[in-house]
């Protein structure tokens, strides 16, 4: 797994209930922008195809989707990027046979950020094998506290059986990593998937029974049912009750409560000046609201994007007390924990250093955490953390450096658990509320 720490840097930052969104509304945008060189495939688009990318770029623009992930993103990258104005953007991976063609821009910063190629691919049907396909995975900061963990995909092509194994593969591949690395985190796959409903070797349920995501189509155009009869979508499309195999799907979180509210094939935005389409697909948006939870919230997350993920979200108590605060650490941080009042204990991170603890008194929590970062062996990890508690006791543990950060809870609320990755250290970390 190849892990890019772009984007989010933490600032010094003490948390003010009042000055934070609770709540408010994004939308994405999913299109594969056949960008093949015309020699490997013509897509049956008339035109120009660098033109053809000038133009979706400057339409990415003027339409200023919150985030749009873009598939067969190869030879003509950079005409797109020249005409689009969206400020976070992932660098190309390459054109084909070298790169995924999975890129992203957004208005939106992000970071841990990695591109996944397929286990598994077939050239049955063309040439999928000849170029690394796979899919991307960013952790997208919506707003100050909010996150949603953003896939990109682009599966195998074909329907002869190999191809079926292929991309069934794929979007089991997918699923296990949501499981792994985005466990109890609101997450939004969309790109080309290459399947349909009908379809039963496709296996592209899987999103929805493995990992309780909501296809948006399904939810707002098809009444909650999956399709049994294939339709299929002209192109323009005018028509939204048919369907593509350009998809979305999404599930809010225990700290964040996510909807779709619209969905819509924006075909009829993306054309050429004589009418003409830009791509064979058709590309969709979701606009979706989201509001916090009224009893959890979360701090930015610090460190660098190493380790095994964790997150005590999902396993906290209806109402969480800290009761002990406990730290391993030396000349880093090894490990964090804390036991609750209800008798759960969350520790993440190694056995190393030495173990120190804080025993809370009746009526007293833990409001703020001072953490520091640096580099060992080419990774960012935390060097120290330091608990305060609404007395002003004080525990740490580990050595300062002259990067840190100081995070509050809201008032009236408490530290409760973590999140975040690591290893036999702590790598990254960001701290759970409760109100008190």
């Amino acid at each position: 797994m190849v892990h890019l720490n772009l984007g989010l840097t933490a600032l010094a930052f003490v948390s003010v209930c009042s000055a934070i969104a609770t709540g408010g509304d994004f939308n994405i945008l999913s299109f594969n922008v056949a960008g093949l060189p015309a020699i490997l495939n013509g897509n049956e688009v008339s035109g120009d195809k660098a033109t053809n990318a000038g133009t979706i770029g400057k339409l990415f623009s003027k339409y200023d989707y919150d985030v749009i992930n873009m598939q067969e993103d190869f030879a003509f990258h950079a005409y797109i990027y020249a005409t689009d104005t969206h400020p976070y953007r992932t660098p190309t991976s390459g054109t084909a046979a070298i790169g995924s063609g999975l890129n992203t821009v957004a208005n939106f910063n992000w970071f841990s950020f990695s591109r996944e190629k397929w286990e598994t691919c077939s050239n049955a049907s063309g040439a999928d094998c000849l170029t690394p396909k796979g899919f991307t995975f960013m952790r997208v900061q919506v707003s100050e506290g909010v996150y949603v963990d953003m896939y990109n995909l682009h599966t195998d092509a074909g329907t002869e059986a190999a191809d079926e194994v292929a991309r069934s593969a794929n979007v089991q591949q997918v699923a296990n990593y949501v499981d792994k690395w985005s466990a109890g985190n609101s997450v939004i796959i969309f790109g080309d998937t290459n399947s349909r409903y009908t379809r039963a070797l496709d296996n592209i349920a899987v999103f929805q029974t493995q990992n309780h995501l909501i296809d948006p189509f399904v939810q707002l155009q098809r009444g909650g049912v999956n399709p049994t009869v294939e339709t299929l979508c002209d192109n323009p499309s005018r028509n939204n009750n048919c369907e593509t195999v350009d998809k979305v799907f999404y599930r809010g979180s225990k700290q964040l409560a996510l909807t779709a509210t619209y969905f819509n094939y924006e075909s009829t935005k993306f054309l050429q000046a004589d009418g003409s389409i830009l791509s064979d697909h058709n590309p969709i948006t979701v606009n979706f609201t989201w509001s916090v939870a009224p009893t959890r919230r979360q701090s930015p997350f610090y460190g660098g994007p190493h380790g095994t993920w964790f997150n005590d979200l999902d396993y906290l108590p209806t109402s969480p007390r800290a009761s002990v605060i406990t730290f391993r650490g030396a000349s880093r941080v090894d490990s964090v924990g804390v036991t609750l009042t209800s008798g759960a204990t969350f520790t993440h991170g190694g056995t190393g250093g030495t173990a120190t603890s804080l025993t809370l008194n009746s009526g007293e929590y833990w409001t703020t955490a001072k953490l520091c970062q640096g580099q060992k062996d080419g990774w960012t990890r935390i060097f120290y953390i330091q608990a305060t508690t609404s007395t002003g006791r004080t525990l740490a543990t580990g050595t300062t450096t002259v990067d840190c950060v100081t995070y509050a809870a809201p008032k009236g609320w408490g530290i409760v658990g973590f999140l975040g990755q690591g290893g036999d250290e702590v790598d990254q970390l960001g701290l759970l509320y409760a109100p008190y």
